[in-house]
């Protein structure tokens, strides 16, 4: 088996988590076969003190088709 790699910057303004799930949601519309998710890492976009969006930055892994 052999998997390739991409990176997708998901966001939400409600959590990490939710921006996470949107990184995999939004690749899963052009890529198939979608294995793993590794969540690269995590920022915030504020205004002073009040959390604006989540980002996550997540890496997909995939089967390469034959």
């Amino acid at each position: 088996m052999t998997q390739k790699v991409i990176e997708i910057v998901g966001v939400s303004p409600v959590s990490f988590a939710k921006a996470a799930e949107n990184a995999v949601q939004e690749a899963a519309k052009t890529v198939r076969n979608i294995k793993w998710a590794h969540v690269e890492s995590l920022d915030m976009a504020l205004d002073g003190g009040k959390v604006l969006q989540y980002r996550a930055t997540t890496k997909i892994y995939f089967d390469v088709e034959r």
